[in-house]
């Protein structure tokens, strides 16, 4: 198993120092260990936290994929974290928005390592045939009735193959594995961020941040 680089920790003040008045990052934790990102945002929510409220996590002991499979981590090698949304979609349409965040997370990863990826619908990110990320999208309807959904994203950044359990070795990959050496998941936590900010508001039509 490769050795943590904890040099490459995240830590929260500096990513939101690094995006301005980006509404999505308006608040973020980091944690060292949780069960699920997602259900820490859920939680935030049930305490009234706003839309754009992300937290990470360094490693994830129960991350959760579509159809119940789990999302493997070990400590300072990927990015798992979650974001806190109230689109303005019904129940049924929480399609539009896993597509969407599948197709901003393949982007970036396009824009900021070169890597040819493709999105296997309806939320798997792959490189060749090897699975990199993931979207997980889980809604609900607040008690005022509208749409509430917190958004999974699980990136493999630097994970070597014996970082990955026996059983995944021949589908699971990461971008170190693919472009030949280490990824600053400080920068490209940030690049996702500033885009899924952008890209959001132009899904709801609102003006972008200057």
């Amino acid at each position: 198993m490769s050795e943590p680089d904890h040099s490459d920790r995240l830590i929260a003040e500096e990513l939101r120092a690094s995006l301005g008045d980006c509404r999505i990052g308006n608040q973020i934790v980091v944690v060292g260990e949780t069960a699920s990102t997602n259900d820490l945002v859920w939680e935030a929510e049930a305490k009234g936290a706003t839309e754009g409220f992300v937290v990470f996590a360094e490693r994830q002991s129960a991350g959760r994929g579509q159809y119940g499979r789990r999302w493997e981590s070990v400590p300072y090698q990927g990015l798992c974290f979650s974001v806190l949304l109230r689109p303005a979609l019904k129940m049924n349409e929480s399609p539009q928005l896993t597509s969407l965040l599948a197709h901003i997370v393949a982007r970036v990863i396009k824009t900021e390592t070169g890597c040819a990826v493709f999105i296997k619908p309806p939320n798997d990110i792959f490189v060749g045939n090897r699975k990199i990320a993931g979207v997980l999208v889980e809604g609900r309807n607040s008690t005022d009735g509208s749409y509430v959904a917190v958004a999974g994203l699980g990136i493999n950044v630097n994970q070597s193959l014996e970082d990955f359990p026996e059983e995944l070795r021949q589908t699971a990959g990461s971008l170190r594995m693919t472009i030949g050496h280490q990824i600053p998941r400080v920068h490209l936590a940030a690049a996702f961020l500033r885009n899924l900010d952008m890209e959001y508001r132009s899904w709801r039509a609102e003006p972008a941040v200057s």
